[in-house]
Formats: structure tokens, C-alpha cells, sequence
């Protein structure tokens, strides 16, 4: 973001502290601005375990303190003005857009740049009028809105918000930290250096699709005795998780590691043999693109954010429904929103293929350096911030 010798003060202001906030902090900071850090409401769920990056400093206010009820949001509004009045940002970076981005649009703040975290916009805006409206009131006190796919773009054209203040880039990762390895010590730990591991990582929440997980993986593991899975995390559907594992006699082929810190989870992709996600909504998934890096072949609901990412210009899409996959290669597999059989078959698919997993890996390496790299994407965040500052200027000549 160009200063001019002068440091730029922006507003960071997210739902709650979580990774993904922890990584545009850091960035933020490192690029030389003066960042100030405002979280909605305390997570129910800590999913971030390390401190505010240096140089970050957060702001004392109603907020951040428990989770957020509509019912508090005229007074949160009412304080949110306070804090830009002694603050004095040159910009406010909110998102979701209808619970934090929501809060700086209606203080009537600009520039503002709305951050759509995906599921906020493509699931989240449609379980209720109320959201609906929220979300369109905010793009309409947006300067510019910055998505990671191509499908948030389509649905804020829905409400009407123009195309060409869009900016999209995939959150994108860290190149360095996810390559390609094998993690054999982690196999043996686990019982199964012979085996074929499956990883899933979404959390356990009914958009993510858990359940299609394990009904899927329960029908693969009938016809290929030797599947296994990992299914990391945690979530509001841990009741059902469990419930499914007993149900379909899954407690030896299952493991439940919980929540992985950062530092290890590159260990669990190399301990892989393939990486399975059923999100029924999604964008540019943070873990398909730390899959790919890894040279994980994949396996991916037919949504939007997914599909995006099992089409390049080196490779074709795979469809997998009913019948058996058919493909060249592709990053891996692609059956049916919520179609277990669907997924069944791509596993089965996946394990059948395994002896061409080197010539794969290379592929999703390749495709995530072109497109996931966080070094470059991040660039493009900043671009976006430059486009907020001079619109708003120019709307209020």
C-alpha cells in the first residue's frame, strides 16, 4: 500500500482470532503498516493458539469479549464509531460481510474493504431474510470487496454489487512450510505403515459435510479392506462423529487426533496417501491448497471453490459420479455435493491409482505454486487496499 513516507493505519477487523487471522496479521504488519487488531466476539472454539503478531496492537472495546448477539450490535455499532474516532484508520479491512463487516458499514465508515470469508456470502447470507439483508447493506457501503473464488464474485453480483470492484485471490499458502514428504515415523506411531491413509481436516460442522465423510469412507473401506482415516479437528457434530464411527464399526479404521497445531500439520500430510473434503460450501480451501502443495491426489465436492482448483491449464476436470472415475490428470477426483456413493467411488479410485501418485504429486505441486503461493497473493490484498482508498476518495470529492 503506498504511504508516501507516511504509515498507513488500518483497522483489522475479523469475527474472532483464528489462523487464517494470525497469517493476515503477520503479513500486515511485516508490510509496514500500523495495524490495529478488532475481533467481534470471543471464538467458542480457540482454533489459534499463538499471540497477536508483533507490532499488532488491539483495540479495548464492547466487543471481543463473548460471542455477539444480534441484540448487541446498535450498541457495538454506537462504540465501533468511538474507536474510529481515536483511532483514525486510513482504512477499515472487515469481514464477514454480514456479522464484522456489517458493524463498519453501518457506522457509516470509508474506505471499507469487505473480506468474504466464502461461507459467510454463499452459505451463511441465505439461512434467513435477516442475513440476506445484512449482507446486501453491507456491499452496499462497501468500497471494495475481496473474495478467494470466483463463486463469491458470482453471488455478490446477485446483490448487485458491481464486478469491477471485486478483487479475488486464494488466501494462498506457505510454499516452503507444505511440500511434498513422507512422514513414515507418524505411519508406524499410527499402526498403519501398510495401509492407505485418508485425511480430512474440515471442521466438524454440517457445511463441511462430515457425515458424508464417514458414510463415504464406512462404503470404501468394504471393497478396500485397506483404507484408513484421519479426520482431524473438531466441531458442533462431534455427538454424530462418533455416533457414525459406532455405527458403521469404524472405530480401527478411524483415528480422532483433535486440533493439530500448525507446527505439526504438515506431519499428517505426509503421512497421507490422499486428502478428502465433502464441504457442501466452500471457497479456495486453505487445506486443498496444503494438499496440493503436499502432492496429495484429492478428492473434492463438485462445489464451486472446489472444482476451481481441479482445473487448470494443465489439467482437465475429473468428474466421478456413480460410475467408476475416468481420467487423465487431474489433481485428483470430484463427485457429487453430498453423494456418498460418489465419494465411496473416488476413494476407491484413489487407492486403485496409487502407483501413479508420483506423476500426480508433481502436477499438484506444480499447480499450487502457480496459484496458492501466500507471497504473491498477498500482494494482491494490498493492491485491493490502494483501490479502497482512492474510491472512496473519488465518492466523496
Amino acid at each position: 500500500m503506498e504511504s508516501e513516507g507516511v504509515e498507513v493505519r488500518v483497522i483489522y477487523f475479523t469475527r474472532s482470532y483464528n489462523t487464517h487471522d494470525h497469517r493476515f496479521l503477520a503479513s500486515l504488519a511485516g508490510a509496514g503498516l500500523d495495524v490495529f487488531y478488532l475481533p467481534l466476539e470471543s471464538a467458542a472454539r480457540q482454533q489459534e493458539a499463538r499471540p497477536l503478531p508483533a507490532g499488532v496492537k488491539r483495540i479495548e472495546w464492547r466487543g471481543g469479549k463473548s460471542p455477539a448477539r444480534w441484540i448487541d450490535y446498535p450498541a457495538l455499532i454506537q462504540d465501533l464509531k468511538r474507536v474510529i474516532r481515536e483511532v483514525q484508520p486510513d482504512l477499515i479491512h472487515a469481514g464477514p460481510v454480514h456479522r464484522s463487516a456489517f458493524v463498519a458499514a453501518a457506522a457509516g465508515f470509508h474506505p471499507l474493504l469487505t473480506m468474504s470469508w466464502a461461507a459467510d456470502i454463499l452459505y451463511e447470507a441465505e439461512k434467513n431474510p435477516w442475513m440476506h439483508w445484512t449482507s446486501a447493506y453491507t456491499l452496499s457501503h462497501t468500497d471494495i470487496l475481496a473474495g478467494d473464488c470466483r463463486a463469491v464474485e458470482d453471488k455478490a453480483a446477485e446483490y448487485g454489487f458491481p464486478r469491477d470492484r471485486v478483487v479475488l485471490f486464494p488466501w494462498g499458502i506457505d510454499l516452503q512450510k507444505f511440500q511434498p514428504g513422507r512422514n513414515d515415523a507418524l505411519r508406524q506411531q499410527l499402526g498403519w505403515q501398510d495401509n492407505f491413509i485418508v485425511l480430512s481436516l474440515r471442521s466438524w460442522e454440517a457445511v463441511y459435510g462430515v457425515d458424508v465423510v464417514l458414510k463415504a469412507f464406512a462404503q470404501a473401506s468394504r471393497q478396500v479392506p485397506q483404507l484408513r482415516l484421519l479426520l482431524l479437528g473438531g466441531g458442533s457434530r462431534s455427538e454424530q462423529v462418533h455416533q457414525l464411527i459406532h455405527d458403521y464399526h469404524l472405530e480401527k479404521l478411524v483415528k480422532l487426533p483433535g486440533q493439530v497445531g500448525q507446527e505439526q500439520l504438515s506431519d499428517y500430510y505426509h503421512a497421507a496417501d490422499a486428502y478428502l473434503t465433502a464441504s457442501h460450501s466452500d471457497g479456495s480451501s486453505v487445506t486443498l491448497m496444503e494438499a496440493l502443495a503436499c502432492g496429495l491426489p484429492v478428492v473434492v465436492s463438485d462445489i464451486a471453490g472446489n472444482v476451481e482448483w481441479m482445473q487448470s491449464d494443465e489439467h482437465a476436470s475429473g468428474y466421478c459420479p456413480q460410475e467408476a472415475c475416468a481420467q487423465t490428470w487431474t489433481p485428483g477426483w470430484v463427485f457429487r455435493d453430498g453423494d456418498t456413493n460418489g465419494a465411496a467411488d473416488c476413494l476407491v479410485k484413489a487407492f486403485e491409482e496409487a502407483d501413479r501418485r508420483p506423476k500426480r504429486q508433481a502436477a499438484n505441486r506444480r499447480l499450487a505454486e502457480q496459484r496458492a503461493d501466500w507471497g504473491k497473493n498477498f500482494k494482491v490484498l494490498l493492491g485491493a487496499y490502494d483501490r479502497a482508498v482512492t474510491l472512496a476518495g473519488k465518492s466523496h470529492e
